[in-house]
């Protein structure tokens, strides 16, 4: 754990216990519902601090071969668009040969909805029209209920791009004024030494950088692993809409369905039998369920010094709250509250409640060890000093004889 904020100290004594909760509960609810509030502003505020702080090591080699701080950012800026442009690029190149198939799909599909209308005619005793007539109303049904949910996410997601356009503005300021924002951290909160706000710094630094290169990671994994699915299966183009699945994990629910609707469309089409495309959802849908429950919980949240319970709990009010951004920033949020939680010592309980149970108690297990050892050097110390000190001399005994009786 980290060391306490002893500052902090004398305020909590002084501070009746029942104005400290609703102190915090006050805090909570204000910061939630400005949280939700201003979440257009703040979302990419939050990226740009993520994409700084990774672009940051970046800088530093940069300024350590002499460049000037400005073109530094700017060089690192551009590396970054360029190489999101060049997934963009192949993606593209992908989409673009998945589309070829198009015409194939729309004749496949043609042939399956008539053998549905043949079986509905068979089984049920339906004619054609009857069928078409209730597919019309059960469709125009569903478009009208969900009219006000896709024009809902269209104005949602034209307000969140045009926002994200100031997203490499932010991270050149970020960049830019780091130290201006250190000093401004040692001025808001003087009453901490700087060398500990140095080490909280540090802290959180460190701990965005392991949830970024966590997240990396499992895309990479969810990636191979989909990719050797639907290698198996003889699925074209599986590498692609393998790791295409492991970056639509960050979508809650429907991410799956995107993942695997392509390849199994394309497999209708390419495959001999519909079983194909059931395995290729089932396929899907099992490296979904190990992502979500333990390939996430425990490399992102081990990255990060979260448990697994916290990391899911979070996952699903960061969703909540913020959506598709706040998933992807639950986690390292989440982080930087234990990190903060363990340097004030009324809140640290709460921080050892959201780290890694086995983590949490080790550290509680050398930090008692640590203290007996002190104590026993305390103790050993006094005896020293007890078997050290001068004797009196008897009264009557004169200064230069030495005393007989020892």
């Amino acid at each position: 754990m980290n060391r306490p904020l002893q500052s902090l100290t004398n305020k909590d004594k002084e501070t009746p216990a029942y104005l400290k909760l609703a102190s915090i509960l006050v805090s909570l609810i204000s910061g939630v519902y400005i949280l939700f509030v201003l979440r257009e502003t703040l979302i990419p505020l939050a990226f740009s601090v993520l994409l700084a702080i990774l672009l940051h090591p970046v800088c530093v080699w940069l300024e350590h071969r002499r460049v000037p701080r400005i073109a530094a950012i700017l060089l690192s800026i551009l590396v970054l668009i360029i190489v999101i442009s060049i997934l963009l690029y192949v993606v593209t190149l992908q989409i673009g040969s998945f589309a070829e198939e198009l015409p194939r799909i729309t004749e496949k599909a043609e042939i399956i909805l008539d053998q549905t209308l043949t079986m509905g005619e068979r089984y049920l005793s339906l004619s054609r029209s009857q069928q078409v007539t209730e597919a019309k109303k059960y469709l125009v049904d569903m478009l009208t209920e969900g009219r006000a949910f896709l024009l809902n996410t269209l104005v949602t997601t034209t307000g969140a791009i045009s926002t994200f356009i100031l997203l490499p503005l932010y991270v050149f300021f970020f960049l830019l004024y780091r130290d201006f924002f250190r000093r401004f951290f040692y001025k808001s909160i003087a009453a901490v030494p700087n060398e500990d706000l140095n080490a909280l710094l540090k802290k959180i630094y460190e701990v965005i950088q392991s949830y970024l290169s966590g997240l990396f990671l499992v895309i990479i994994i969810v990636g191979i692993l989909n990719s050797i699915g639907l290698l198996i299966l003889g699925v074209p183009h599986a590498i692609f809409f393998g790791f295409l699945a492991g970056f639509l994990i960050l979508i809650p629910y429907i991410g799956i369905l995107i993942g695997s609707l392509f390849p199994a469309l394309l497999s209708i089409v390419t495959m001999d039998s519909y079983w194909y495309a059931v395995g290729v959802i089932g396929v899907m849908s099992f490296v979904q369920f190990l992502e979500g429950n333990f390939i996430t919980p425990n490399i992102v949240g081990s990255k990060v010094s979260v448990n697994p319970m916290a990391a899911i709990v979070a996952l699903f009010l960061g969703g909540q709250l913020w959506g598709l951004s706040g998933l992807i920033l639950a986690l390292p949020v989440t982080a930087i509250l234990k990190v903060i939680l363990d340097t004030i010592p009324s809140l640290e309980p709460y921080g050892f409640l959201l780290g890694e149970p086995v983590h949490e108690i080790e550290e509680d297990k050398a930090e008692e060890l640590q203290k007996i050892v002190e104590q026993k050097e305390v103790h050993k110390k006094r005896y020293r000093n007890y078997r050290n000190r001068p004797r009196k001399k008897p009264e009557g005994q004169p200064a230069n004889q030495p005393n007989k009786n020892i």
